[in-house]
């Protein structure tokens, strides 16, 4: 009995340790991000060298899902672009076209009967119908805007050899309390998992828009069906075939925020249902870094296996409370490490963020962790079919970079 309890209380402690270095990462980072900055030290992308003068051609992908009235600002985003190498195809999946009409002939709008009704068959369809084969692809969602200077920033790094990069996101709405909470955990993730990786030499984690892929990379993808979970899959892929996928903070794409609860969990429904959906691949990336001794390769699978960021900080207050009653010692590691992670969120949102409105915000953050735990209790639902985020906020890129 006595042994039992040992090893028992051996794993729970590793445990506790595993979840104490998800929890204590942003924090690192942050100090990273300080001493980075102090001592201006440059980016890799900034170390990097032009290896080529070559004007790229981009084949830019719109899944547009029964909302045709996003169309035309995310084309009017496309067509203000200073790098005018690119072809865009429009999937006007189950929507009405009438309206979509454009004098550019580098717009192709492309309406697959019948209803495609999945990203990804989207994404292949408008691959399928390319006029040409481009150097890279683009994906980028109906909602989505761009930068004008976008592609050329794209440009600009597949110049210096990358094949995969990842833009950065900013929203096009903060005007209610689920729109600056859902921002705020951008701001968090693309700080975490983009921006300070690329910054330390390690690869990016990627999003479902905004990721530029050379063509032949994209076409070796295989996906094991059609529900969710694009993004997990593609970026499992591609992480295993290139060097670093690289994060371009310059590159500018402006999404929609999430503005009512049941949006968020229809939203974070379809994202957790694909953390356990790629779970076993997410582990193998991690073995294969382990075997290979591939730093790049273990953080990556150590980092995709976290559960989501509210099961790992609600189990984080668990463990804080068991230990109260068992080790004070520990109990106030706990404290510190729960301090340091909520120090270091306020910080990166502050950061990034540069608005007083988001301070208000984070006293009803409760609200958005119940959330998503309802989302949790409905993953079932997203493994047997098709779950939408709706949009509503239509406004042009002009509105947004006055």
């Amino acid at each position: 009995m006595m042994v039992f309890h040992s090893v028992f209380f051996t794993f729970f402690l590793l445990v506790q340790l595993l979840f104490a270095i998800y929890m204590t990462i942003p924090l690192f980072f942050l100090c990273c991000y300080a001493f980075l900055n102090l001592f201006k030290i440059k980016s890799p992308f900034e170390k990097r060298p032009v290896l080529t003068d070559k004007n790229f051609e981009f084949g830019l992908i719109i899944t547009a899902h029964q909302e045709p009235q996003f169309i035309i600002p995310l084309v009017d985003s496309i067509l203000r672009q200073t790098h005018k190498n690119f072809y865009a195809y429009v999937v006007a999946d189950d929507c009405n076209t009438d309206a979509l009409a454009f004098s550019d002939p580098r717009i192709i709008i492309l309406k697959p009967e019948p209803a495609l009704n999945a990203k990804i068959k989207s994404i292949h369809y408008a691959i399928d119908h390319f006029i040409k084969k481009h150097d890279a692809i683009v994906i980028l969602d109906v909602d989505n805007l761009i930068h004008p200077s976008f592609l050329e920033v794209m440009n600009a790094y597949f110049q210096k050899g990358y094949k995969v990069v990842q833009a950065d996101f900013k929203p096009k709405n903060i005007d209610t309390n689920y729109a600056r909470m859902d921002a705020m955990g951008d701001m968090f993730n693309f700080f975490i998992e983009r921006e300070m990786r690329m910054r330390l030499g390690l690869s990016s984690a990627i999003w479902g828009s905004g990721i530029a892929i050379d063509y032949d990379l994209y076409k070796d993808v295989e996906y094991a069906d059609f529900l969710g979970g694009f993004d997990k899959k593609l970026q499992s892929h591609l992480v295993q075939r290139v060097n670093k996928i690289a994060f371009a903070p310059e590159a500018i794409l402006f999404d929609e925020k999430i503005t009512s609860g049941k949006s968020l969990e229809n939203q974070r429904t379809r994202w957790i249902s694909s953390y356990f959906k790629y779970f076993k691949e997410s582990f193998r990336i991690f073995l294969k870094g382990l075997r290979k001794a591939n730093l790049n390769l273990i953080y990556f699978g150590f980092i995709v296996l976290r559960p989501p960021l509210f099961i790992v900080i609600g189990v984080s207050f668990l463990f804080s409370l068991i230990d109260f009653f068992i080790s004070p010692y520990y109990f106030y590691v706990w404290l510190f490490i729960l301090a340091g992670f909520l120090f270091s969120f306020a910080c990166i949102v502050l950061i990034k963020g540069k608005d007083i409105r988001f301070i208000r915000t984070f006293l009803i953050i409760p609200v958005f962790a119940i959330r998503q735990t309802a989302a949790l209790l409905k993953i079932g639902k997203a493994k047997k079919s098709f779950m939408k985020t709706q949009h509503s906020k239509l406004v042009f890129i002009s509105d947004l970079i006055k």
